[in-house]
């Protein structure tokens, strides 16, 4: 006996301007009477209604015959709700007050992990000081060995809050875990997927169930589309508030960390509708490399820019080396905004 096999196929039916919202109502009742589900986007002078599912019970002859209906298209990309078929605009990510994309940066800096109230209220006044709108520090951390600091856990994530609520500061910090996301839900603004989690696809699917902002980095040996298709495990679930993050991949080169990939930048913005912000303190892992690649970050059309902070690196309890002190990440901020000034950028 064979496997009944799903044909998958994914459209978008596209709406005339003056659609009315009773038009809209109509359409979206029909594609659900067909068992499908429908995903909205409404821009400011059309709306977008985008169905993936069974391909027999999909007949864009009788939807295109809606009234309200300018076409039904077929979306060809292997991800569908993050690709530029889906949304032909710039999609704005908003953490707190904070927004993301279309021009507004995203200026994400703090410590790698939370060490102490003492240490983060500190590093957090200067880099808020110097321009960051949005505090980072990791409670849960991934190690490579065993035996590194691990994080303090709900502790780091209580004084994480608290720290950024003094400072009118939005958080994000790393959820490595589907378990830990009630929780980390419960204190962040944002949640951050790390490299080692990007194909975490159980992951991906409970952080996509949440309406909290994903901060998804890309994996260590992960192609563009390879990311692309994990922000669709977050986007499918319901969750349209995906922030794509470039922090280098695997390469030969030892002088690094990692290898910067900036042409991922513009690249991700040719494919997709989703922010896409840079990590050049993972990307490299040296203080001296980090501010010329932050400034190279916007000039190449990212939006925004995740810098790891401390004020003290030599007695960090995780990546000392690759942060940066709070006065230099100030004199950096200067240039940042000078480079965003010429890309039609700000923060």
């Amino acid at each position: 006996m064979g496997v009944l096999t799903l044909r998958l196929t994914p459209m978008i039916i596209v709406l005339k301007p003056n659609a009315t919202q009773q038009e809209i109502d109509h359409v979206l009742d029909r594609v659900r009477e067909l068992g499908l589900k429908p995903h909205v986007s409404q821009g400011e002078h059309r709306t977008i209604i985008g169905v993936i599912g069974d391909e027999t019970k999909l007949h864009p002859q009788s939807l295109q015959a809606i009234v309200g209906v300018e076409q039904v298209l077929p979306i060809m990309k292997p991800f569908k709700l993050a690709s530029r078929e889906w949304n032909k605009s710039d999609s704005i990510v908003q953490v707190g007050k904070v927004k993301i994309g279309a021009g507004y940066l995203a200026m994400i800096a703090g410590p790698c992990a939370i060490e102490s109230r003492e240490v983060l209220e500190e590093i957090a006044a200067a880099i808020k000081k110097a321009g960051a709108n949005i505090l980072r520090g990791g409670a849960f951390k991934p190690r490579t060995s065993p035996y590194a600091f691990q994080g303090m856990g709900e502790e780091g994530l209580r004084i994480l809050r608290e720290v950024g609520d003094k400072h009118d500061m939005p958080v994000v910090t790393e959820v490595m875990d589907p378990r830990q996301v009630p929780l980390v839900e419960k204190y962040a603004d944002m949640f951050q997927i790390g490299a080692r989690n990007m194909q975490n696809f159980d992951l991906l699917k409970e952080v996509g169930q949440t309406r909290k902002a994903v901060l998804l980095k890309r994996g260590m040996a992960a192609t563009v589309k390879d990311l692309l298709m994990s922000a669709e495990y977050v986007l499918s679930e319901g969750n349209s508030a995906v922030v794509l993050c470039e922090r280098g991949v695997r390469s030969f080169e030892e002088s690094t960390r990692n290898m910067l990939d900036l042409a991922a930048v513009p690249n991700v913005k040719g494919l997709s509708h989703l922010p896409i912000i840079v990590d050049p303190s993972h990307a490299t892992g040296r203080r001296d490399l980090i501010p010329s690649m932050a400034l190279a970050s916007v000039a190449s059309g990212a939006d925004g820019v995740h810098i790891e902070v401390h004020s003290c690196p030599e007695k960090a309890l995780s990546d000392g080396p690759q942060a940066l002190l709070p006065n230099a990440y100030a004199e950096l901020m200067l240039q940042v905004r000078k480079i965003a000034d010429v890309v039609g950028k700000s923060y």
